[in-house]
């Protein structure tokens, strides 16, 4: 058989919402995915799993060491944050990464370049928008300020326009047409009174509990520990919370910040969603986002800019020895094809938990019982170049966001919202999938046109000419995208002793320290921890005398 044909058959059972006109949808779908330009793009991973192998031995660093005061490994949102805040302070800062751009899961993309699209259009390959802040995230609050994002007038905060989401802002796919917002319509006063016995949970527990977002502004206590312990699908069974739209909606939400549904997520995390936030309440205004093109890449491109000199990308850490009088690292300078030697006072290991336990030659203990703890979900971004609109289906017009209610996928983000430009032309539609952690392996090995016309498959009935529209796929895959806040994850010794880490020569600085994965985490964890090292070589140096 052809592959398109291979490729008809599998979409088959993927478009039962088209009915009768399923295979010709189907075959249409196949013929155009078994043409499309595209490909995986943006993550070296063969680099990452280096460390899966022997590795080279630390004679193999033939030259020179090289030398920074604080080396800091891993150029996520956490690392940047770190890096950017010791630079600034003048500290003599180097900043490594596997890969050859800064960003992490924060990076952005451009897709189309040529003659009529130049450099391409700017969209996402990973986190897409930074929520305003509230107001225990300082340091956040600092950064919006810092990069003219945000000011602070006659006593609150105003934010610039530009870059708050425009509307329409979300639209969900209900009964073959779409809706305003996100969360589905209470069609029967049962639906409706669990709704509102939600929100009067969520804010029964704001105040009797407590949460913040970023987590290290709010004490952890016993209340939070049983909260925890168990699955906040059961949670939500012993309030008698059992109806199908709401229960679907919970378990999007999960899936959207956690990768994982309410089934697998704690209690905790489930509640923090919306009690660290805005809360919960049916037909309240919406919370406001700021977003752009290429999502949360407009901010890790500004972290990084005050760091052009000290970063280096495309060197991957394979071992970390804290000495006496400091630390070593061998690094793969992958460009070179050379091991390398790094030599620095501090190291902060701004990477994931497991990770950072392969890395270090004799690990602490927290670190080893906090990494085997961990749990990550797999994700895959795909990236849409459409010549121009699509056709619409019923209902609210196109969103920023646009979600399927049912659906497997976290539904797509129209990356041209920010756009002023009122005239037709290409556009970039960004899907989103968090998988099963039984994908993963599928995610590495399955051919990238398998996995689009998954995407598509999930697409095409909400759009009659999407095959037609169609220009270009990439796809950006995670293996380990974002750790998920299971039952007694957030509350564990070994994470506790972690964050609250102050001795020795190697500091951790990663979201994972707060059991799952959200821009105010990784940067507040960074700057704590550049404020730690800044506070500690302050006091070694000693009073100054005039």
């Amino acid at each position: 058989m052809k592959r398109r044909d291979l490729l008809a058959l599998s979409l088959l059972p993927l478009l039962s919402a088209c009915g009768r006109d399923a295979r010709p949808v189907a075959d249409r779908l196949a013929a155009r995915v078994a043409e499309l330009p595209g490909g995986w793009t943006g993550a070296a991973w063969e680099r990452g799993h280096r460390l899966r192998g022997a590795l080279p031995v630390w004679a193999a660093a033939k030259d020179t060491p090289k030398r920074a005061q604080v080396l800091v490994l891993g150029a996520g949102i956490a690392g940047l944050a770190c890096a950017r805040r010791l630079r600034l302070s003048g500290v003599d800062v180097a900043l490594l990464d596997l890969e050859d751009r800064p960003g992490g899961n924060s990076r952005g993309h451009r897709i189309g370049a040529g003659p009529e699209l130049g450099e391409g259009l700017r969209c996402p390959l990973g986190a897409h928008y930074l929520p305003t802040p509230n107001p225990e995230a300082v340091e956040v609050q600092a950064l919006l300020e810092d990069l003219g994002l945000a000011r602070h007038e006659a006593g609150r905060w105003v934010y610039e326009e530009r870059w708050l989401c425009h509307s329409p802002q979300e639209r969900l796919w209900w009964h073959d047409q779409w809706v305003d917002g996100l969360l589905p319509p209470a069609e029967s006063p049962e639906v409706l009174a669990q709704y509102r016995r939600f929100g009067e949970r969520v804010e029964q527990a704001r105040h009797e509990v407590g949460f913040s977002m970023p987590t290290p502004r709010h004490a952890w206590t016993p209340a939070h520990q049983a909260l925890d312990a168990r699955t906040f699908a059961s949670w939500l069974d012993e309030h008698g919370l059992d109806a199908a739209p709401l229960r679907w909606y919970l378990d999007y939400c999960c899936r959207d910040d956690y990768g994982a549904d309410a089934s697998q997520v704690s209690a905790w995390a489930g509640l923090h969603y919306f009690g660290s936030r805005h809360g919960f309440m049916s037909g309240e205004e919406r919370e406001a986002v700021l977003t752009w093109p290429q999502g949360n890449g407009w901010l890790s491109e500004r972290l990084a800019a005050p760091l052009a000199e000290a970063f280096h990308g495309g060197h991957t850490a394979l071992r970390v020895r804290e000495e006496r009088h400091g630390v070593s690292v061998l690094v793969w300078n992958d460009r070179e094809q050379i091991a390398e030697r790094w030599e620095a006072d501090q190291v902060v290991l701004a990477m994931p938990l497991f990770i950072a336990s392969r890395l270090v030659e004799q690990p602490p203990a927290a670190l080893i019982d906090a990494a085997s703890g961990m749990r990550y979900a797999p994700w895959l971004v795909a990236n849409l170049l459409l010549d121009t609109d699509p056709l619409e289906r019923l209902g609210a017009p196109l969103s920023w966001d646009n979600v399927v209610y049912g659906g497997e996928s976290l539904g797509y983000v129209n990356a041209n919202q920010q756009s002023l430009d009122p005239s037709r032309g290409p556009m970039v539609l960004t899907a989103y999938r968090a998988l099963r952690e039984s994908q993963r392996k599928d995610l590495l090995q399955d051919d990238w046109r398998a996995w689009a016309a998954r995407v598509l498959a999930d697409m095409a009935p909400l759009h009659p000419d999407l095959p037609e529209r169609l220009q270009r796929v990439e796809l950006m895959r995670y293996g380990h995208a974002m750790s998920i806040p299971h039952p007694g994850l957030r509350g564990s010794p070994a994470l506790t002793a972690l964050r609250e880490q102050a001795q020795g020569r190697l500091h951790v600085a990663h979201a994972d320290l707060a059991g799952y994965s959200v821009f105010e985490e990784a940067f507040t964890q960074g700057e704590m921890v550049a404020a730690r090292l800044l506070k500690a070589a302050r006091s070694s140096a000693g009073p100054r005398t005039r």
